[in-house]
């Protein structure tokens, strides 16, 4: 724990038999040991902080042919650097003061890592989709990285720092809103909430944002295997092969793949409970690809599998690279050795609903991963060219989500009390997040700098 966390904040193994009204009571009095007006501030370090340097020991036992490529993504601009720099920001942030209170945390919460995706019953919810950080610490971590991704994307799409401003406020605001909601429900009503995409498409202001909105949700639905299984593979001596895109997608050396995909899905079905079990048995493998996936995973190990049933319809499912947490030097060790396993217990525990075929395993190579399918209707939100109004709507329903991920697995009462009914934490992370998207532009160009002396590779994929 933090150095600076509060000492007088309860464990939630004594706390979670406390009424609601001294849950409240408890967070109204930590205002006084961390006033709310204080989460405000940032000013980096002037010790032994180096952007880049934090970057570079984040490339330990990566594909090291691939860092150039993590490198040229996050060279796009200051909103691309944030998004693959979580391994940063977690160090900034543990060096502010913190209330103690902790959550399941994402670990890498900003904007981007929300969307469209289904339900086992094919319903099409919003909600948190990436888990590759998941740890518990303090709530507000989350928070804070959310709402400094706001106002850096407002500035990547040339929108005012007031209208980007308003957006981060606003997704305090929801959270704040909805966390007290949420303090009032029992356990169960928490955990069966859910963000229908359905609902949001009702309550657009307008017919515009409903078409936008509806478009979306009718690309994520088209958004599965097999619809993509078409356009990714072709036949090879009367078998269906997956389609080599180097350096982003290529198959490794035959023999070893096949034999390290196949050893570690027989470890992978042992994650999965019996009746999903009989489901996986249903599909055989055909064929796996190595992919180069997102901004910050890039360098991870990724595999696409591509499996068929007895008449042959196709199941794609991607194996995961599962690293420990960014926030794990800062909090406390996993209790998970696998840290697949980490993540997808990460996921079931603050996500509405979860992917049928979720589960861990270890690689023949000792690395650990984690299983999910690939695409299932999973859709990001497009923020290029977004307005402020549409940005201000759209963190508004971020803060909403994350506020039911983080009642949870946590003390809503207790972070309810802290925050109150007033404006005042609204208002602090506003400040904080416009001052963390100007360190994000410095460090942004230290990167840059790095790239022009020859410190680091990049490779912008542009010109492969």
């Amino acid at each position: 724990m933090n150095k600076k966390t509060p000492s007088s904040i309860l464990s939630s193994s004594q706390t979670e038999f406390r009424s609601r009204a001294e849950r409240i009571e408890n967070g109204k009095t930590l205002r006084k040991q961390l006033p709310r007006e204080s989460h405000a501030q940032w000013q980096a370090s002037s010790k032994g902080r180096d952007p880049v340097g934090i970057l570079e020991k984040c490339n330990q036992d990566r594909v090291a042919e691939l860092i150039p490529i993590r490198y040229g993504r996050m060279l796009r601009s200051p909103f691309t650097f944030l998004r693959g720099s979580a391994a940063l920001m977690a160090y900034d942030l543990a060096s502010l003061p913190s209330t103690g209170i902790q959550v399941q945390a994402c670990g890498d919460c900003h904007l981007l890592n929300f969307g469209y995706f289904a339900t086992p019953e094919r319903n099409l919810v919003f909600d948190l989709n990436d888990f590759d950080e998941t740890h518990p610490a303090p709530w507000e971590w989350d928070l804070k990285r959310l709402v400094a991704s706001i106002v850096v994307a407002g500035r990547d799409n040339d929108l005012a720092d007031s209208d980007s401003l308003d957006a981060a406020r606003s997704c305090v605001r929801s959270y704040r809103e909805h966390l007290r909601q949420y303090s009032l429900m029992n356990p169960l009503e928490v955990w069966y909430e859910r963000l229908d995409v359905k609902d949001i498409i009702a309550n657009a202001p307008d017919a515009e944002n409903r078409k936008l909105r509806q478009g979306i949700a009718d690309k994520a639905r088209k958004r599965i295997g097999e619809h993509l299984f078409p356009n990714i593979t072709t036949l090879v001596g009367g078998r269906h092969r997956l389609v080599d895109q180097p350096p982003v997608i290529y198959h490794g050396a035959e023999e070893a793949r096949d034999e390290r995909v196949g050893d570690a899905l027989a470890d992978y079905r042992q994650s999965l409970p019996d009746e999903r079990r009989h489901l996986l048995d249903r599909y055989r493998l055909e064929d796996t690809v190595l992919k180069v996936v997102g901004i910050g995973s890039v360098g991870t190990r990724c595999y696409v599998s591509l499996f068929f049933s007895e008449d042959n319809h196709p199941l794609l499912l991607q194996i995961k690279e599962a690293r420990r947490s960014v926030l794990e030097p800062y909090t406390a060790k996993s209790k998970y050795e696998n840290q697949g396993q980490r993540v997808v217990v990460g996921q079931r525990l603050t996500q509405s609903s979860s992917d049928i075929f979720l589960g861990w395993m270890k690689g023949r190579d000792g690395h650990d991963f984690y299983v999910r399918q690939l695409r299932d209707m999973k859709i990001s939100y497009p923020i290029e060219g977004i307005s402020g109004i549409r940005l201000k709507r759209y963190a508004e329903y971020c803060g909403w989500t994350l506020a039911r991920a983080h009642a949870k697995s946590g003390d809503a009462a207790t972070i309810s009390g802290y925050l109150g009914k007033g404006k005042e934490f609204d208002q602090a992370l506003g400040e904080f997040a416009v001052a963390y998207a100007d360190q994000t532009e410095k460090d942004y160009a230290e990167l840059v700098e790095a790239v022009s002396s020859g410190r680091v590779e990049a490779v912008v994929e542009e010109d492969l």
